[in-house]
């Protein structure tokens, strides 16, 4: 399995409201509301950090979860929200300068 890296899409408008992330997405004004894991993900998506590393950090720390489940769900996660343009997502980090939204 290859490592995944993810960032923050550029072309979402994000605010945090009791815990979750409320995110619209530029491409289609489309409301999002993230729940507690993919919150954490979003939060950690800086594009140089693989979603391994975010899931042993934020996810397992935080829930009761194997790494290998964890990662998997996260995973999952990550290529829906891709295809939303909520996220980016990557085989090789992803620089923030040159990010065009979309999964890559």
């Amino acid at each position: 399995m290859s490592k995944l890296y993810v960032a923050r899409s550029p072309r979402v408008a994000a605010r945090s409201l009791d815990g979750e992330m409320m995110i619209m997405s530029g491409r289609d004004s489309t409301l999002f509301t993230l729940n507690r894991t993919a919150t954490l993900i979003w939060q950690a998506a800086d594009g140089t950090t693989s979603l391994e590393e975010i899931v042993k950090r934020k996810i397992c720390r935080e829930f009761e979860v194997t790494a290998d489940e964890a990662l998997r769900d996260a995973e999952t996660l990550v290529r829906e929200l891709a295809t939303h343009g909520i996220l980016e997502a990557s085989e090789e980090p992803i620089s923030q300068k040159t990010s065009a939204g979309g999964s890559r």
